[in-house]
């Protein structure tokens, strides 16, 4: 009987850690994190963008979620999936054109 509480309790945490949304400001810097962040992953693995840069983005991404985003870090990190599986990479690097200054300046890492 304690095996089935145990197992109860972790899949209600679970699913309450899997429901978790973000909304507004915390919304949109998830998805500059996730431009930054696969933009940078991306154009390395085709060899167009050095590691140096690549690290710089994915840095980038970093310090957004922390700044900007609540939750722990698997929250964030199970958000940024959910919203790279949503994006295709083309739509992503669009973005990355257009909107990565504005992200920069809505969302302030220094």
């Amino acid at each position: 009987m304690r095996a089935l509480v145990c197992v109860l309790v972790l899949m209600a945490g679970n699913a309450s850690a899997a429901q978790r949304v973000y909304e507004g400001d915390e919304a949109a810097a998830l998805r500059c994190a996730n431009m930054m962040a696969l933009t940078g992953v991306t154009l390395n693995r085709a060899g167009l963008m050095p590691d140096a840069e690549k690290n710089v983005l994915v840095g980038i991404s970093a310090l957004i979620l922390d700044r900007h985003v609540s939750g722990n870090w698997n929250e964030k990190k199970r958000a940024m999936e959910a919203m790279r599986d949503r994006r295709d990479i083309d739509a992503t690097l669009e973005d990355y054109q257009r909107n990565a200054p504005i992200c920069l300046a809505r969302f302030p890492i220094n």
